[in-house]
């Protein structure tokens, strides 16, 4: 496997009525774990990248962490360095975000 983890950050804008991760922040969440994988010498070994739409519209913005799978909701910028440090790097998902299914 190239990346040791993959996080997709939902950036899909639908019409209205939908609350959409988009316009919810989406990208401003790939730009903020993007800046804190470089920060800590990480963007080779862990991946963070836009997605489409992950089909968790209701949860938005959310956040899905491969390989494991855990899916993350309502997550916001000042989310981003607990995910990264309690999951990315210490593997520890953060139960307070986490998508139960």
């Amino acid at each position: 496997m190239k990346y040791k983890k993959h996080v997709f950050i939902c950036t899909n804008d639908k019409p209205a009525p939908k609350k959409c991760c988009g316009s919810e922040k989406g990208m401003e969440l790939v730009e903020a774990f993007k800046a804190s994988l470089t920060e800590k010498g990480l963007q080779k070994e862990i991946r963070a990248q836009r997605a489409g739409c992950l089909d968790t519209c209701a949860f938005g913005p959310s956040v899905v962490v491969y390989p494991e799978g855990i899916f993350y909701g309502k997550v916001t910028p000042e989310d981003v360095e607990e995910i990264v440090n309690e999951h990315l790097i210490n593997d520890k998902p953060v139960d307070r975000l986490k998508l139960d299914f």
